[in-house]
């Protein structure tokens, strides 16, 4: 086929695309008409319950005339100022409550259309009132769950990782993920996927003009060459984005922590040490917990999930076998894995802790990860600490330990690179150099929110980033064929918009006309 031939026939097919599919200002403007012209909503924005401030958020084309009505005035307030209004029942003119009410008018307003916000006292009586007046004026209604950050998405006020780290931001329980999910919503996540997009956008676009031009004087020679050098460049960089081990994500979810052991070795005791309350119950009876016993803790402003199991050991009982199985499930999962011991007597090592915790795991059968099943047996020294670098190995009961021994324990521990610590949970000894033990390694797994770029919080996120790092590699493939390799281009940038919720073609002619003034 000739070269002019494939021209012809890409210039169809890409005409054909921007025909059939609404560009991103129809789009927009669509989707404005839209939420312009839809119901106006309202619901309670701050808290459920006893409070003494409710706010009442009022969205949409009625708002104005919600105001008017209940405030029983012809003039709005001045924008953006809270003034001190009484609020009537518009149909009985009985007074409801007395309150600050704030006019928002679109698009200068959180979801971008016309908003009214009603400060009334908190008590429920007054909330409830102002909810049926609200529904009953006509076009009024109450809001679905998160309708008021969708309108927000839909006039552009905000985009899907903006939106995103606002909900993370609501939900946040701990310091760093308020840290992490307010930097998200500032748009930092969504400036670094819009730059890349605009990167690709103007390698489609060199590309593109390549295509329709390369035969005339108005492209550079080595414009392909540019395009490659800049996509190798890009490609590192994505791959150092994904390469995060996934510490956006973990902060964002929480830090998984299972404490593992034999039965009676306190781990229901140590759980109940840490949050600081009975989550576990606790008995000197082997085998007491057969389920997993998990609690949400806050350590060092990090969130963690810390999970007691079933003490591990052969049985024949079918339900202690079951809380077995599920407790070397949820180690296998774990982040981070606290492995309690005893300290009696005969179970201290004389030497080498490593070796000696490295076959107790065995023996219990914990897997340290895929790969350990192989290297039981061959593994160095060097590799069992590897292996153990997500591990805090906790000697309790040493209350119990005459003073000889528990000299000659605490001096194997001080002298080993292992992660380990010496309890007592019965008289809170070492508890609390245990929680520090712990904070440090949550902090290792999540990193500083606030430090370098921002990271991956979504799952689809990653997979988008992953997608458009496959589209690149295959331009890369078929850079000799730029009619193919264009399209790989644009699929990739499709991906990273989609991560956004900007997604277009109209921009990639935007940057023709602009950088190489076709036409002109």
């Amino acid at each position: 086929m000739r070269l002019n031939t494939v021209k012809v026939i890409y210039a169809m097919v890409t005409r054909s695309i921007l025909i059939n599919r609404p560009s991103h200002s129809k789009w927009h403007k669509l989707a404005r008409s839209r939420s312009f012209s839809s119901d106006t909503i309202f619901a309670l924005s701050s808290g459920h319950g006893k409070c003494g401030v409710a706010v009442i958020r009022v969205s949409g084309p009625r708002s104005a005339c919600s105001l008017k009505a209940l405030c029983k005035t012809e003039k709005l307030p001045t924008p953006r100022y809270a003034q001190l209004k009484k609020l009537f029942n518009p149909v009985t003119f009985e007074p409801i409550d007395k309150g600050l009410v704030i006019w928002f008018p679109g698009p200068d307003s959180f979801t971008g259309e016309d908003c009214t916000e009603y400060h009334v006292h908190g008590g429920p009586a007054v909330v409830t009132e102002m909810a049926n007046v609200l529904g009953s004026l006509d076009g009024v209604r109450h809001a679905e769950a998160g309708e008021f950050t969708k309108r927000a998405f839909m006039n552009g006020k905000l985009d899907l990782t903006e939106v995103e780290g606002l909900g993370d931001l609501i939900h946040a329980e701990t310091e760093a993920q308020r840290k992490q999910a307010l930097r998200q919503m500032d748009g930092e996540l969504s400036k670094l996927y819009m730059t890349w997009r605009k990167q690709i956008i103007k390698f489609t676009a060199d590309v593109e003009a390549y295509i329709d031009f390369a035969e005339e004087d108005n492209i550079e020679e080595d414009v392909l060459h540019q395009v490659n050098i800049g996509i190798e460049q890009l490609l590192s960089e994505l791959d150092h984005h994904l390469k995060d081990k996934r510490q956006g994500e973990i902060l964002r979810s929480g830090v998984q922590v299972t404490i593992i052991g034999e039965p009676n070795v306190g781990k229901s005791s140590l759980l109940n040490s840490v949050c600081q309350r009975p989550a576990a119950i606790v008995s000197p009876l082997a085998g007491t917990t057969r389920d997993v016993v998990e609690t949400g803790v806050n350590i060092g402003g990090y969130p963690v999930l810390l999970s007691d199991t079933a003490g591990l050991r052969e049985t024949q009982d079918i339900v202690e076998k079951e809380g077995v199985r599920r407790a070397l499930n949820r180690a296998q999962q774990a982040d981070i894995k606290v492995l309690m011991m005893d300290c009696h007597l005969e179970q201290q090592p004389e030497k080498d802790l490593s070796s000696f915790v490295h076959q107790h795991i065995s023996d219990l059968g914990i897997l340290l990860n895929s790969e350990d099943e192989s290297q039981t047996e061959t593994c160095s020294i060097t590799n069992k600490e590897h292996l153990f670098e997500n591990y805090i190995l906790v000697f309790n009961k040493i209350d119990q330990l005459p003073k000889d021994d528990f000299v000659r324990l605490k001096a194997i521990t001080e002298h080993c690179d292992l992660t380990t610590c010496m309890v007592s949970c019965v008289s809170g000894y070492g508890v609390d150099k245990f929680v520090t033990l712990l904070k440090t390694k949550v902090a290792q797994i999540c990193g500083n929110p606030l430090a370098g770029s921002p990271s991956l919080t979504q799952t689809r996120h990653r997979q988008h980033i992953q997608a458009c790092v496959g589209h690149l590699r295959q331009f890369q493939l078929h850079s000799e064929n730029v009619v193919i390799a264009a399209f790989s281009l644009q699929n990739a940038a499709r991906e990273i918009g989609k991560i956004t919720g900007k997604i277009t073609s109209e921009e990639i002619l935007d940057v023709i006309f602009r950088d190489f003034c076709i036409g002109k």
